[in-house]
C-alpha cells in the first residue's frame, strides 16, 4: 500500500518537535509509517533502510528504552551537548526521511527536523522543570505525562499517513 505525503513541511517540524522531547520516538514513528507505506522515492536512497520492518522494530525498542531511562536519576541532561546533538540528528533523520519519501529534498527535511528538535529540546526541558517546580509533582511523573504526549502525537502522525 502506498500513500502520499501531503504536508512534509509540517510533518518534518512535528517529528523534529517529538525528537526534542524523546529523541528515539521520531525515527521510530517515521520508520513505522514508512515500513507500512513504502515510497518508491526512497528505493535507491541512503534513507531506504527507514522503510524496513527490522529498522522500525529496532527504533521502537530504542524508544521504549528511552521512555524508561528518562525516569532514572542518572538520565543525562537533554540540553547537554551530546544529548542535544543526538536529538538534532534523530530529528534530522526523521525530517529527511519524510521529505525524501514525498519526493522532496532530503537536506531541507533534515534541516527542518533537526532545527525543530533543537527548539523543542529547550522548550520541553524548561517546561518540564517549571511544571515540576510549580506543581510539586515528582519529576518522573511529569516525564510520564511527557511520554503520553509524545505517544499521542506519534499516533496522530501515524494515523494521518
Amino acid at each position: 500500500m502506498s500513500f502520499k505525503i501531503s504536508k512534509p513541511f509540517w510533518q518534518a517540524l512535528s517529528l523534529g518537535a517529538i525528537a526534542g522531547s524523546r529523541s528515539m520516538a521520531a525515527p521510530a514513528i517515521t520508520s513505522h509509517i514508512l515500513s507500512q507505506h513504502k515510497s518508491a522515492a526512497m528505493e535507491d536512497s541512503p534513507l531506504s533502510f527507514m522503510q524496513s520492518d527490522k529498522t522500525a522494530t529496532a527504533f521502537k525498542l530504542l524508544a521504549v528504552a528511552e521512555f524508561v531511562g528518562d525516569k532514572m536519576p542518572t538520565a543525562p541532561n537533554r540540553v547537554a551537548l551530546p544529548a542535544l546533538t543526538g536529538r538534532f540528528l534523530t530529528g534530522a533523520l526523521a525530517g529527511a526521511s519524510v521529505y525524501k519519501a514525498g519526493g522532496g529534498n532530503a537536506a531541507l527535511g533534515a534541516l527542518l527536523g533537526g532545527g525543530a528538535a533543537i527548539l523543542s529540546t529547550f522548550g520541553s526541558f524548561y517546561l518540564r522543570k517549571a511544571t515540576v517546580k510549580s506543581s510539586h509533582i515528582l519529576d518522573p511523573l511529569i516525564g510520564g505525562l511527557e511520554d503520553a504526549l509524545v505517544v499521542g502525537a506519534g499516533t496522530g502522525l501515524a494515523s494521518a499517513a
